[in-house]
């Protein structure tokens, strides 16, 4: 798609921040104008790398964002396990206010061979028909030796190719390279395999078959098979590809109380370690922490430690919907003699007014991935992700955030999510924090609150001897603002001292209804996220928000 710039009557100086507060939503601004669909730009000079060169300066003048909500995570009937058309989940995202939502449909040699191109001309079709909708087309990947990825590219001419290519030549299931397990005879192929699949997307994007590509692991503590040392070799194989994981998976629905029994968890974080986990993890690293996954929810954590290497790797939320809670749709019956492998899609579902069985919520309707951009256009989501202007809620918790690192006393704009700061010794930040409260009750009928904004900062200490390493020591909570009862938008003012090393600072807050100390002790995080007890997670009254980290490099 042509980005084109944005329209003189739209001031790039009006950040959308001050739009909200004027009553004027970025969403309603554009499709006022009849141009929801168009590519955008919000000013400012063109977006720079997460890393920037070796003798090169770093940031201090990030562009003006907006933010583009979406989903990274969705399955319709061209998955085996799922169940909806493709017009019930793009509808139901337009319902909930997505702006950008990726069909990831897990592999399979149905899908592989029939699947990917009959999906592929429904959306096609439905960009034609509904440009208000960035709809991407993507891959579950069956990662050898480990869990699953979305893959997805940027449209043009080659997007399903490249897909059912990466398919059927490096999908760990198709391949049977599953093995992962330490010491078993096919680990190490299995898991060299999974990087030779990033390089080979990033050797596509290089020599322009398609116009971008990215990688998410999802999911990665479900099963505990996503060892930190392999999470490590992806993101070092092309970390301009390999860019992050599932901060907090989806099936958030899973341990709504009453409906799936007293085991249930969110996420469906229910197995138990098995030989194929990796033998570090402790046992409560299969449990979600307010919904998040443990790697990103345990301040001083897996995540945190990959941070402290002073790469970024950002996380996102989705829905991963395949079964809606509540819902009375069934999947329909096979015709005789057919079958996913013969067919790649599944027969439409049908309406049976009873409610069926469910962990998922619609996209957008609970899981929501904030991403700043600069244009409206698919590659410019892709770039929002790719530099990491990425935050997360759940529940509508925010209406926006908008973040920003700056040394003391200067007027410009500063460094935003997934930036870099390089200051000198002793010099003083401030981190402006301009939170939106949200101003309309979300789909389950509540006006949620925040409570409270956490600054998280930990050490950068670079690349980590032990490739298992899941802790990085020097990471805690370091400041804690009360901000029940504000409305409206309001900003936060904190000063960031600077010392002898270079560190990281990221964000976190919820709505206040569930807290406890964090998994790494109260000195390190005193009111962090906790499990829910089996059957009893209510989604809806244990809500958070995260972004992504800011960087700053201490100059001698």
């Amino acid at each position: 798609m042509t980005e084109q710039q944005l329209p003189a009557w739209a001031d790039p100086s009006v950040s959308p921040a001050a739009l909200d507060a004027q009553g004027v939503s970025r969403r309603g601004l554009l499709r006022s104008a009849g141009l929801f669909g168009a590519a955008f730009a919000l000013g400012g000079a063109a977006t720079t790398p997460a890393v920037a060169a070796a003798g090169q300066g770093y940031g201090g003048e990030d562009p003006r964002l907006a933010y583009l909500v979406g989903d990274h995570h969705v399955h319709s009937v061209y998955s085996h396990d799922a169940k909806y058309t493709f017009s019930q989940l793009a509808e139901a995202a337009a319902e909930y206010g997505l702006d950008w939502m990726v069909f990831n449909e897990h592999s399979n040699f149905g899908h592989a061979h029939y699947g990917a191109a009959m999906e592929h001309k429904e959306i096609l079709e439905a960009r034609a028909a509904n440009p208000r909708q960035l709809i991407f087309q993507g891959l579950e990947w069956y990662i050898p030796a480990a869990e699953h990825c979305t893959v997805f590219a940027a449209p043009g001419p080659h997007e399903v190719d490249l897909l059912t290519q990466f398919e059927l030549a490096y999908d760990g299931k198709l391949l049977g390279y599953t093995e992962g397990a330490a010491g078993a005879t096919d680990t190490a192929r299995n898991e060299a395999h999974a990087v030779k699949a990033v390089k080979w997307l990033a050797e596509q994007r290089r020599k322009g078959y398609v116009d971008d590509v990215l990688v998410l692991a999802n999911h990665p503590l479900r099963l505990g098979i996503d060892s930190p040392h392999e999470m490590r070799a992806w993101r070092d194989a092309a970390p301009e590809i390999m860019i992050g994981m599932e901060g907090a998976p989806g099936a958030q629905g899973a341990a709504i109380p009453g409906w799936r029994g007293n085991t249930s968890v969110r996420g469906e974080y229910e197995n138990k370690p098995s030989a194929q986990s990796w033998a570090g993890y402790p046992a409560n690293a299969y449990l979600t922490y307010g919904g998040f996954d443990w790697a990103t929810a345990t301040v001083g954590g897996l995540w945190d430690s990959m941070l402290a290497e002073g790469r970024l790797f950002s996380i996102t939320t989705n829905s991963d919907n395949h079964r809606t809670v509540f819902d009375t749709w069934k999947n329909g019956d096979w015709p005789a003699g057919q079958n996913f492998d013969d067919t790649g899609k599944l027969p439409d579902p049908v309406n049976t007014d009873t409610p069926q069985a469910g962990s998922d919520f619609w996209p957008g309707q609970f899981s929501r991935t904030h991403v700043g951009v600069t244009r409206y256009g698919y590659r410019a989501v892709m770039t929002g992700l790719r530099e990491g202007r990425v935050w997360l809620d759940h529940g509508h918790l925010l209406d926006g955030l908008e973040v920003r690192l700056r040394r003391e006393h200067s007027n410009g704009r500063g460094v935003t999510l997934g930036g870099r700061l390089r200051v000198r010794k002793g010099e003083k930040l401030t981190l402006n924090i301009t939170v939106t409260s949200t101003s309309r009750p979300n789909p389950q009928g509540i006006l949620p609150e925040l409570a409270h904004v956490d600054v998280i900062r930990g050490a950068v200490r670079g690349a980590v001897s032990d490739r298992d390493t899941w802790q990085a020591p020097d990471t805690k909570v370091v400041h804690t603002t009360d901000v029940s009862g504000r409305k409206g938008t309001y900003t936060l003012r904190v000063t960031v001292p600077v010392g002898d090393e270079s560190f990281y600072v990221r964000l976190r807050g919820s709505d206040g209804n569930r807290h406890g100390t964090g998994y790494l002790g109260a000195f390190v995080d005193p009111h962090g996220p906790i499990p829910h007890d089996p059957g009893n997670g209510d989604p809806w009254a244990d809500t958070w928000f995260y972004s992504n980290p800011i960087f700053v490099d201490v100059v001698r």
